[in-house]
């Protein structure tokens, strides 16, 4: 267990060297920034706009830091040949997959820190009260972030960065395309691309679940309840992918 936390640890410092980070952060918090000047256009629904595209930037900088950040983790070790000396330390592959994945986990929860403070700050400074769904809209963000990191360590596996990449911007994309799924799938008359659309609906996940930012911005009542079991439904998905990750890391051979 220790090994695994040193390994995180350096991953988590070796994400802070990364120049593409800060810039998704910049620009994040630049975008953030920019919504006062949006929200300002709009007569009476300032305060909406800068909630929805404040959540937005966190949402989608946070997406893209997870993806290509999530990507190198196992590919960098095997293009700089480090991966050979990590196989023959007496270590666990699983462990060191799961090292990397919370080494990156750390870093985006430390980047969406940052990102929330200056959202909350550009709130303050507009004179723009929040409150607790805002919170929850963002614990939700996170929650989802979780779960594609996952899927971006996953496919590092076994496939290319180009590949890896594109594969979890698909999974993400599709993942806000489930319900549309299960109704074209109910609709259609052909059967082979009804199961089809079936089987992604059902094999894939459904990130809708996680999206509240609508009520947050609006100021509808988000429950406990349905926080709750999103947030199972994402662990047991995220907890599902880290377990394929590992048997597939476990298989590969890299002679």
């Amino acid at each position: 267990m220790n090994r695994m936390f040193a390994i995180a640890s350096n991953t988590f410092k070796e994400n802070l060297r990364d120049k593409i980070l800060y810039n998704l952060v910049f620009f994040g918090l630049l975008l953030i920034g920019g919504s006062v000047l949006l929200g300002s256009l709009a007569i009476g629904e300032q305060g909406k706009i800068i909630k929805d595209l404040g959540l937005a930037s966190i949402n989608v900088f946070g997406i893209l830091i997870a993806i290509f950040v999530g990507i190198g983790l196992v590919s960098k070790e095997i293009e700089k040949r480090t991966i050979y000396t990590i196989i023959a330390k007496p270590i666990p592959r699983y462990q060191f997959l799961l090292g990397r994945y919370s080494g990156l986990v750390l870093t985006l929860v430390v980047n969406i820190a940052i990102m929330t403070i200056g959202f909350f700050a550009t709130l303050m400074l507009a004179g723009i009260g929040f409150d607790g769904g805002l919170l929850k809209a963002i614990a939700m963000i996170v929650l989802e972030l979780l779960l594609i990191v996952a899927v971006a360590v996953m496919f590092s596996t076994f496939t290319t960065p180009t590949l890896s990449a594109t594969f979890t911007l698909a999974i993400y994309v599709i993942g806000h395309m489930t319900e549309d799924l299960q109704v074209l799938a109910n609709k259609l008359e052909n059967p082979v691309i009804s199961w089809t659309f079936n089987a992604l609906y059902y094999g894939l996940p459904n990130l809708g679940y996680f999206n509240v930012k609508g009520e947050a911005v609006h100021g509808s009542p988000i429950s406990m309840n349905y926080l709750l079991l999103t947030t199972s439904y994402g662990i047991a998905y995220t907890a599902l992918l880290m377990i394929a990750a590992s048997l597939i890391f476990q298989r590969r051979d890299f002679k």
